[in-house]
């Protein structure tokens, strides 16, 4: 085992010895000659990663969660074009190889990238950043600049102009979500439905249409030993929109133990705001995009919003007993407690 993978979940296993015949089909004289052996990325709510080692040649594969999924999310076809092209002119973007539709092979439809090796921060800081605050500094600094840099990409220039349905966006995203959660919900949270009525009243105009990652936080970057971004995951989701709705995420998962957000990492979540306050965040990608950031507080309080379906869909898979990851228990409460943190952004 690596240090980022282990033996994979009693309930998320495959047969092994069809994907490895499989991958030797698609991949031909990409792997050396030898046995192909499968671990698990552990980490992660929702796609299923796991290592294909071959020799010394690692791959990663990609696949949907277990269970009911709801349209447009978990989109291994898309994840897999983007990143078959965004790497060339972005390169903290994987690279994709290959794109399998047919689920008899995993399970579910499936894509195979390159493996990018480093730290994915989630709950705990890496031996190396722990007492360098100049390197966590750094992160966030990076963290911002990723974002706007993949903002500044032109999309046609990566053969990526027809991606999505850009016009009126942010409004199917307030609509859509709503129904997701109408969906998903094991309870009735009334704050749900009052921040829906608030945002779909107050719907800006885009400034730019750009590529978004559409769940950019960053627990789905990883980062080398003095927190330069080295990669960015889970494209599943990417499309064109307004840029905002990116910065929203990024500042709803700004880790602050005083934000609505920390319990969704635990106990000893590593915290951002001591490095960089929010403020600075979007005064830092105001600086480098030149986009208007005056309305930053709409696209906050959608994310939050966004976010609290994301768990009660992620929670109710658990309840379900589609999954039998405990981690997923105590995402129950937080729901209601990020629909609350919406509606008093919206409301203040």
């Amino acid at each position: 085992m690596t240090e980022d993978t282990a033996p994979i979940r009693f309930d998320e296993r495959f047969d092994e010895t069809r994907v490895a015949e499989y991958l030797r089909t698609v991949l031909g004289d990409e792997l050396p000659e030898g046995p192909i052996d499968f671990e698990q990325f552990p980490g992660g709510a929702a796609n299923l990663t796991y290592l294909a080692r071959c020799g010394d040649r690692e791959l990663v594969l990609r696949r949907p969660p277990l269970g009911e999924t709801a349209k447009g999310a978990h989109d291994m076809e898309r994840e897999h074009r983007v990143l078959s092209r965004l790497w060339r002119v972005f390169p903290k973007a994987p690279r994709a190889y290959h794109y399998c539709a047919d689920s008899t092979i995993m399970g579910k439809p499936f894509y195979v990238m390159e493996r990018r090796k480093g730290h994915v921060i989630r709950s705990t800081w890496p031996p190396s950043l722990v007492n360098d605050d100049a390197a966590r500094r750094h992160l966030a600094e990076e963290l911002v600049d990723t974002l706007a840099d993949l903002h500044l990409v032109v999309p046609t220039d990566v053969g990526l102009g027809d991606l999505g349905q850009p016009d009126g966006f942010v409004q199917r995203q307030v609509d859509g979500w709503l129904r997701r959660w109408d969906r998903a919900k094991t309870r009735e949270v009334v704050d749900m439905g009052r921040v829906a009525e608030m945002l779909s009243a107050s719907i800006p105009e885009p400034q730019s249409l750009s590529l978004l990652h559409n769940d950019f936080k960053l627990d789905n970057t990883m980062c080398d030993d003095g927190g330069t971004i080295v990669a960015v995951f889970d494209w599943d989701m990417s499309t064109r929109g307004d840029a905002l709705i990116d910065l929203g995420t990024l500042l709803a998962y700004w880790v602050d133990p005083d934000g609505p957000t920390y319990p969704i990492f635990g106990d000893e979540a590593v915290t951002m705001t001591p490095f960089m306050t929010k403020d600075e965040v979007v005064e830092r990608y105001a600086a480098r995009t030149g986009f208007d950031l005056s309305n930053i507080h709409f696209y906050e309080a959608l994310a939050l919003y966004r976010i609290a379906v994301i768990i009660e869909q992620i929670y109710a898979r658990y309840a379900a007993g589609q999954t039998a990851d405990e981690r997923f228990a105590r995402f129950e409460p937080l729901a209601p407690i990020l629909a609350a943190a919406a509606r008093e952004i919206l409301e203040a």
